[in-house]
């Protein structure tokens, strides 16, 4: 089951009574939750029918007495539950989800980690005709989220557009379909993103980004690294160390696998490396081609240390200038 089945049912009128959503990732959690808040009942409903409580605010007993309450002028109740990991005594809920009253649908929104299976509501969310478990969400994932959010609202993204998105924004989905939507109003329906819409709109650099350090760094390009560098020192708001550490030590790790599997085919390396498309593959091979599998890995290993120096292990620096003088010099060093 997905979000867009459960929406899809919905839409066509089959609503559950009970919808348990659960998971590390809060952004589906939201968009279904979102959608039968804004959907479910009408407008005028809302105002008796319709509870949105948080966990921390509330405890099941409450949640309970809200849901048996019958509805004023309409078909149905809703109460929402968001946050519900911190709900008091949560597990109080088994009985009613597994005997539900006709005239509700509860929604519990239970977000950053998937309900324990050994405990009572665990149990009885197999018994749940509607239980959806928001998986993990991977940096290997972020191409083809891009491309399909952007084609469902009416845009056509290029491969190099699509990569600077997830390299900038990074793993987070509600960013990044906020700044998709931005493009949808400043562009239109129908339109081509090409990486110039990209710098323009959301705001990366032209030059000077994420996106191009590391094909300076995968090209040994000293002259561009130290200017990309002493950009990010004079305005680390736009590249935060923490997030070039991520964003290199991803990329040099498909590099490790590029260099491991050079015989493979460009099918068979894509899908090792996790690339939804085989365009970027000739990235890879091109740094593949200048760094040894022994550079690699000390490069790994010194990405491990500058991101510990940036959360204060083992350093007395107060900002991150030496650390990315550090990790340019230790690159591009013989």
């Amino acid at each position: 089951m997905n979000v867009s089945s459960i929406i899809g049912d919905i839409k066509k009128g089959k609503v559950s009574p009970v919808y348990i959503l659960h998971g590390e990732e809060s952004y589906f959690i939201d968009q279904i939750s979102d959608y039968i808040e804004h959907n479910l009942l009408d407008e005028a409903s809302r105002s008796f029918n319709q509870i949105v409580a948080y966990g921390k605010d509330t405890d099941a007993k409450s949640i309970i007495d809200e849901a048996k309450q019958y509805p004023m002028m309409s078909e149905r109740r809703l109460v929402i539950v968001k946050e519900a990991q911190d709900l008091k005594n949560l597990q109080d809920l088994a009985p009613y989800v597994l005997r539900p009253v006709p005239h509700t649908v509860l929604v519990l929104c239970h977000k950053h980690k998937k309900l324990d299976k050994r405990q009572a509501l665990g149990k009885a969310s197999a018994n749940i005709d509607v239980v959806f478990e928001s998986k993990p969400f991977y940096d290997n994932q972020l191409p083809t989220f891009i491309n399909e959010y952007a084609r469902n609202i009416g845009l056509m993204m290029d491969h190099i557009s699509t990569q600077m998105i997830a390299d900038y924004l990074g793993n987070d989905l509600k960013k990044i379909s906020n700044e998709l939507d931005k493009l949808f109003i400043n562009l239109g329906s129908g339109k081509k993103v090409t990486p110039d819409h990209v710098q323009e709109q959301i705001g990366i650099s032209k030059e000077f980004n994420i996106f191009e350090y590391q094909n300076a760094l995968g090209l040994k390009d000293a002259t561009k690294i130290y200017s990309i560098t002493n950009y990010f020192i004079e305005n680390s708001k736009t590249a935060p160390i923490q997030v070039v550490v991520s964003t290199l030590y991803n990329y040099f790790s498909k590099v490790l696998i590029t260099i491991q599997n050079h015989r493979s085919n460009d099918a068979d390396l894509a899908k090792l490396l996790g690339l939804a498309n085989a365009y970027f593959l000739k990235d890879y091979k091109s740094t593949a081609k200048l760094y040894s599998a022994q550079k690699v890995m000390n490069i790994l290993v010194f990405l491990s240390e500058i991101d510990l120096k940036s959360k204060g292990v083992n350093s007395r620096s107060s900002n991150d200038g030496p650390l990315y003088r550090d990790l340019s010099h230790f690159v591009l060093k013989d």
